[in-house]
């Protein structure tokens, strides 16, 4: 991925990892266009950063992600990035289900259409412009946690994993065409994905240190397509070890993330 001179459509632009992203694109030298559901985070974020633009986008409603699409393609018809960020990550107690199966599964659905269908439906609605560009990228989010789950957050690992594999077919179906397909794999990170606390939990990697080093691995290994920070790859190469030693590590891992800190 070239680091400079893009149209770059970020989701979940308004806060957390996919702010830090979209300030540190809007620095670099490109246009950066921040889109999410909460309007007020959003322009906080442009109003921090003069000259980056926003646009309302429910990642959860399909019909509301093709008209989207459609009025980005008419508003940025110069559109070459597009980084699916957008994401929510929700405890569930599998045992402690109510009686009432709606509100069950209501995080996990939530969680698979934010997480899962989004970035898919936003990729197809948009695939026809990106194609028209010289040279594009899209770049999915997944997680440390599509390759050791953490207990906690059943349907959010799912999801991420998901997207792992997902983001390896769509790579493969664009090998021939002007479009790259990068991951970026996140560990555990100094935000308020999961409320406050983890914004604030000495084992989570800060931000900033995070994102310093994504970006540098961008400027420095472009033909990578997997974005892993140092953090991150116990994580991501786990199951190279052998079933053992896996099966350790995630008992140890889980051990850890349901200690209070």
């Amino acid at each position: 991925m070239k680091i400079t001179g893009n149209t770059i459509l970020i989701t979940g632009g308004g806060s957390g990892i996919g702010r830090a992203l979209a300030e540190a694109f809007h620095k670099l030298g490109n246009k950066v266009v921040i889109a999410g559901r909460r309007k007020q985070a959003l322009d906080e974020t442009t109003a921090a950063n003069p000259g980056m633009a926003s646009a309302l986008l429910d990642i959860e409603d399909a019909a509301s992600i093709r008209q989207f699409a459609a009025q980005v393609a008419l508003d940025y018809p110069t559109l070459n990035v597009v980084i699916n960020n957008a994401g929510i990550m929700r405890p569930e107690n599998l045992l402690a289900q109510p009686e009432d199966q709606n509100t069950a599964l209501a995080d996990a659905e939530a969680t698979i259409t934010t997480n899962l269908l989004g970035p898919i439906r936003l990729t197809a609605a948009l695939l026809p412009l990106l194609q028209k560009q010289h040279q594009a990228t899209i770049m999915t989010v997944s997680s440390g946690l599509a390759f050791i789950p953490m207990a906690l957050t059943p349907t959010y690992n799912a999801t991420k994993a998901a997207i792992h594999s997902w983001s390896q077919s769509l790579r493969y179906q664009l090998k021939a065409t002007n479009i790259e397909v990068l991951e970026l794999v996140p560990p555990y990170v100094q935000t308020e994905l999961m409320g406050s606390a983890q914004a604030a939990d000495p084992r989570a990697m800060p931000l900033q240190e995070f994102l310093d080093e994504v970006i540098n691995l961008i400027k420095t290994q472009p033909s990578a397509t997997e974005i892993l920070v140092e953090r991150v790859k116990p994580l991501r190469f786990a199951e190279q070890n052998g079933k053992e030693k896996y099966d350790a590590f995630f008992q140890t891992f889980n051990d850890a993330m349901n200690h209070p800190h």
